[in-house]
């Protein structure tokens, strides 16, 4: 079989190559900063050329922005597919928010991402209406899947699903920066009890 062939046929797919750009990209800027970290330095991380960056993310803050909006939406929607899974309301809740506190405990690195950009991004108009757009898009996406929740398993909501997306992301965010600095300030149990405030009584 000729060498180009066999070359063209173990090169990794567009996907494959976004995802280990995505990969490299939290490793290189949670150790090192998003200021401090430039793509070349992902490219290196990745295994990839430049080339193959920018083929799939148009710039730095491009690639940070997709890199939020994707753990954003994976760890909401990963609360919700608890709440699916649970025989009764109380447990439910208890292990949406269990999992999210959890997920803060592993992914420290990702507050500080968010933190350093939301930071940059102050006095850069650009990046301001960049991280504007993105979170409103994860936003939707969660606020789509409340809904569906509410009508698969008859929970009532407090609020209207896209308001109780941006509450959701507020206290994922607000607890992360508090476990943070204190993690026996935020059991595991707690996010679970503030979920359980705001649905309130069902009957």
């Amino acid at each position: 079989m000729p060498e180009g062939i066999r070359e063209a046929r173990t090169r990794p797919t567009r996907s494959e190559t976004r995802r280990r750009v995505l990969d490299a990209a939290f490793a290189v800027f949670g150790e090192r900063g998003i200021a401090g970290s430039s793509i070349t330095q992902v490219a290196e991380a990745a295994g990839l050329t430049k080339g193959a960056v920018y083929s799939n993310f148009a710039s730095k803050d491009d690639l940070v922005l997709s890199l939020m909006e994707e753990h954003a939406m994976a760890r909401l929607t990963g609360s919700l597919a608890e709440i699916t899974d649970a025989t009764d309301r109380q447990s439910a809740l208890l292990a949406a928010g269990a999992v999210l506190v959890r997920a803060m405990r592993v992914d420290a690195a990702w507050h500080r991402i968010l933190a350093e950009y939301f930071a940059l991004s102050h006095h850069d108009p650009a990046r301001r209406e960049g991280l504007r757009q993105r979170r409103r898009e994860a936003r939707d996406a969660v606020a789509r899947g409340i809904a569906r929740l509410s009508e698969q398993t008859g929970l009532r909501l407090p609020l209207p699903p896209d308001e109780l997306a941006v509450v959701l992301f507020a206290l994922s965010n607000g607890l992360a920066v508090e476990s943070g600095i204190d993690p026996d300030a935020v059991p595991d149990e707690l996010f679970g009890k503030v979920l359980l405030l705001l649905a309130g009584p069902q009957d």
